[in-house]
């Protein structure tokens, strides 16, 4: 790496999410020092509310094709998984245009393709850290899909048998009976499939326990950090808030989620991101879920949480800072209370919104941007839990040795 020798002895990480915190978490392991700052707080956009599956099982590029034909129908349905508000934002539509550019058969396959590895590697990185100082642990269970049709799930199941086509190990299977695995479907299901080696964890825990593992082992977390410039010096960067504050290294990663597009567009990265946020809340149950419930026709997200269900869902593309909208969550109980049984849907809590971040080509971005000392850790979409810890291990490496791991070919932030 130019003008660092072996490699940097200290980064600066610009976000406390799980792709950042586990970015740092990884360099701490190969001898950097690290400080991370946020805007925020630890875990406040996307990595506290949502659903908290480990799923590489699912972790479907969201450019299939048929999203496309999906999001036509539903661009300004209120009630659909897929919302985008009206709106003259000339950005939000230039964006729109190249994802829709990207929903072909050939995209889609190239970012499965290029998530193979993520994927076969990505519970690993979760035993590594959990075996390590993170004291949250993963739970091992299937998800269960289910639907009111066989036709329906025929629909999933095709989409599985694409992905294993293309090279993903997937133990999947149709269930006679979805109440053995769902006692709280209802009787509009009617059919089932059950994917096996998935995981789910509290995200918020993990999230935060990770923090707490990367303070312990040396770094400081700076909140309310605000980051307005990167500046680079002949042997270091600046990093500077919008209270004036500043902190130095010889790198910066920036893995800012949604907000990816103003800090990186500087330092050569192409590829939009943009906010897909997403909606969660939490509703007590009559009894115990036993493992996550996948409900697909409604894009809906179920998972064991505090003795209860957090429910998650929706796609609506708004302002990465936009206010909670009370209707998608509505929406998203209108849409699932006919599904399951035994939910206290009236009386939910914890309503939460958080801004996904998406990349207009399916793909995350991984690496080096223009800038030897500059890279970039973001655009996951729905996958930011599952793909965190590989992500951090992979880049770490890339960071400290000057080499690029082949993994990370296909997510070059200046693509």
């Amino acid at each position: 790496m130019d003008n660092f020798g072996d490699g940097p002895r200290s980064v600066v990480v610009v976000g406390a999410g799980v792709v950042g915190l586990s970015t740092a978490w990884f360099l701490q392991e190969r001898g950097v020092a690290v400080t991370v700052v946020d805007r925020d707080r630890v875990a406040a956009g996307a990595s506290w509310g949502n659903a908290g599956w480990i799923s590489p099982g699912l972790a479907i590029p969201l450019n299939e094709p048929a999203v496309l034909r999906y999001g036509l129908r539903a661009l300004f349905d209120r009630q659909a998984p897929l919302h985008v508000p009206a709106t003259a934002d000339p950005r939000l539509w230039t964006f729109l245009a190249k994802f829709a550019a990207h929903c072909t058969p050939r995209s889609w396959h190239r970012a499965v393709r290029a998530n193979l590895p993520l994927n076969e590697e990505c519970v690993e990185a979760f035993d590594v850290l959990t075996a390590n100082g993170v004291d949250a642990p993963t739970t091992e269970a299937p998800i269960t899909a289910v639907f009111e049709s066989a036709a329906q799930a025929d629909v999933l199941r095709r989409e599985l048998e694409r992905l294993v086509a293309a090279g993903q190990d997937i133990d999947y299977a149709a269930v006679d009976d979805v109440r053995e695995f769902v006692p709280q479907a209802s009787e509009r299901i009617r059919a089932g499939i059950v994917l096996r080696g998935q995981r789910y964890v509290n995200p918020g825990w993990f999230t935060e326990s990770l923090a707490r593992s990367v303070v312990g082992r040396g770094a400081t977390i700076r909140h309310g950090f605000d980051v307005r410039s990167i500046r680079r010096h002949p042997h270091a960067f600046s990093v500077r808030s919008a209270t004036g504050q500043s902190v130095s290294a010889q790198a910066v990663v920036l893995a800012t989620g949604a907000w990816l597009g103003k800090l990186g567009k500087p330092w050569g990265v192409k590829v939009p991101v943009r906010a897909g946020r997403g909606y969660s809340f939490t509703v007590p149950t009559d009894r115990p879920v036993a493992g996550p419930v996948y409900l697909p026709d409604i894009r809906v997200a179920c998972t064991p949480y505090h003795g209860g269900l957090r429910v998650a869902g929706t796609m609506e593309f708004r302002g990465a800072d936009a206010a909670l909208d009370p209707a998608r969550i509505d929406a998203i109980i209108a849409s699932a209370r006919p599904l399951l049984t035994g939910i206290r849907w009236d009386e939910r809590s914890d309503a939460w919104a958080g801004p996904r971040p998406v990349s207009a080509d399916g793909r995350p971005l991984i690496g080096a941007t223009a800038d030897p000392g500059v890279f970039v850790a973001g655009g996951h979409g729905m996958w930011g839990l599952t793909h965190g810890p590989v992500t951090g291990r992979l880049l770490a490496e890339r960071i400290t040795t000057g080499k690029q791991p082949e993994a990370l070919r296909e997510f070059d932030p200046a693509r």
